[in-house]
């Protein structure tokens, strides 16, 4: 039967956790150059569920290469599977289209209400540090973030419970303080079964695995979700 449990609400969260990538970043326009590239409505989808099962197969096989080098891998894979003849600078780009995706509309006014209630905000993400962390700072969100946290530094994946242990005990609290906040049902389960809260931010397209705990709460924007925590204060 699914786990349908929710943690215990114990009201404010200490820390707001982000994923960046599509929870604050839009990734449409590099969706559709996958798609156009490859002539196939789905191209991206496919690539990015390539991205996720064999990332988690670095994780179960104790080995690390980091997102951008799986990403560029399995984008070879997508151009195989799909039967196309792409040229390997092309899927260089595509890959490379992530660290110029821009912010989605609803969250700068999300984290500066977050902000100005008194949250603590951070980012955790599966990106690499070298280029999250610029990123982040090019289309000015970094500085509304203590700290941005990559799995680099524990070389796991989420929804592996190691990288959002270590984000805890960089931020100096516990588990169960932290409100992990994510559009993606996978990081919601990993989240929630490593013993964080969650917020689901139900972007278009996107799911949550219904054999995992419920997230706290669910929102359909950044912004929305702010509101709600400001009457947690």
């Amino acid at each position: 039967m699914p786990d349908n449990k929710t943690n215990s609400s114990n009201g404010r969260p200490a820390v707001l956790l982000f994923d960046v990538n599509e929870t604050l970043l839009d990734l449409s326009d590099m969706q559709q150059a996958v798609n156009k590239t490859f002539d196939n409505e789905l191209a991206f989808h496919l690539w990015f569920a390539l991205l996720l099962e064999y990332a988690l197969v670095e994780n179960v096989t104790d080995q690390y290469h980091t997102f951008s080098e799986v990403g560029q891998a399995v984008m070879k894979m997508t151009a195989e599977k799909i039967g196309q003849n792409v040229p390997e600078a092309k899927l260089k780009e595509l890959v490379e289209m992530v660290n110029k995706t821009q912010p989605h509309p609803d969250v700068i006014p999300g984290l500066k209400k977050l902000k100005e209630a008194g949250f603590r905000l951070a980012t955790l993400t599966n990106s690499p540090a070298k280029s999250s962390i610029p990123h982040l700072e090019s289309v000015g969100l970094a500085d509304y973030f203590e700290e941005t946290f990559s799995v680099d530094s524990v070389k796991k994946f989420k929804p592996a419970s190691s990288p959002y242990q270590y984000a805890a005990d960089q931020l100096g609290i516990k588990l169960d303080n932290v409100m992990m906040v994510a559009a993606h049902g996978w990081d919601m389960a990993g989240a929630l079964r490593a013993g964080t809260r969650a917020a689901f931010i139900s972007r278009p397209g996107q799911a949550l695995y219904p054999l995992a705990p419920k997230p706290e709460l669910i929102a359909p924007t950044i912004s929305d979700l702010a509101d709600e925590l400001v009457k947690m204060s």
